[in-house]
């Protein structure tokens, strides 16, 4: 049981990092996007995935008429947004605009 709960952890880890790197990579490349310093990447990583796990299926849910009115792009804006929310809570991490916050989504996207 030990090497499970090894494994789990080795993987949460190396999924951490792989975002926390595509985090920076979106910062280096989106000129709207800044990050102070490599701790600030991993806490972001971290907070990106918790909002994303729990707080993006009740926006889902929340804006599911809209979504099924624009025929699923409205995912686009709110996965734009859960990142935007990553910058609002965390200090030393920011995004300038809304146009910033989707391409670097993107890039974290196909990075991840």
């Amino acid at each position: 049981m030990d090497s499970f709960d090894n494994e789990d952890t080795l993987k949460f880890i190396i999924k951490l990092l792989i975002t926390a790197l595509s985090i920076g990579l979106a910062a280096y490349i989106v000129p709207g996007i800044h990050v102070d310093n490599f701790m600030t990447l991993l806490i972001a990583a971290f907070l990106f995935g918790l909002l994303n796990a729990i707080v993006r299926p009740v926006l889902i849910i929340l804006t599911l008429p809209i979504t099924l009115l624009t025929l699923g792009l409205f995912l686009l804006v709110l996965n734009a947004v859960m990142l935007t929310l990553v910058a609002w809570l965390l200090p030393g991490f920011s995004i300038a605009s809304f146009g910033s916050a989707f391409l670097g989504w993107m890039i974290i996207v196909v990075i991840s």
